[in-house]
């Protein structure tokens, strides 16, 4: 059977992680709320903005299309999921997990130029991508002035 030699070194950077977890820091050093303490894991996420349409591409290997929400409201789009933990086969003596499981929760507000009636999301080969299509720019209308 495999055991797992005692490592000094992790109960100390399990204990830095549990502290940061409840003063509310994160791995990322993120300041603008697009995770939570209770996460237990965070994906990664790109943002980009085109000319066009705002981008956000998320990493989530392993998570069904089903377990993952994706909503809008009040100038946030928040989004959730969880990846499932694997069924362990464990008649083979040993066991090791180290992808992290559980939910998610990311949050992401935008600016009013962008068309929540237009959004879009498409996960593909473990990358979640939602378009966010930018409102056309109201244009000033001229008003002729009458004598």
């Amino acid at each position: 059977m495999y055991t797992k030699s005692y490592e000094p070194w992790d109960v100390l950077k399990q204990m830095q992680s549990e502290l940061s977890r409840m003063l509310g820091e994160h791995d990322r050093g993120s300041d603008d709320g697009s995770s939570i303490a209770t996460s237990r894991w965070i994906p990664a996420v790109d943002i980009k903005e085109e000319d066009d349409r705002f981008v956000i591409r998320a990493d989530v290997p392993g998570v069904d299309r089903k377990d993952i929400d994706v909503t809008m409201a009040d100038g946030m789009i928040v989004i959730k999921g969880e990846r499932k933990l694997e069924s362990q086969d464990e008649e083979k003596g040993y066991r090791r997990i180290e992808r992290a499981y559980g939910t998610f929760y990311r949050r992401f507000s935008l600016p009013d130029s962008a068309d929540a009636e237009k959004i879009t999301a498409n996960c593909s080969e473990g990358v979640l991508e939602v378009v966010i299509p930018k409102r056309e720019a109201i244009k000033p209308k001229r008003i002729t002035v009458k004598a």
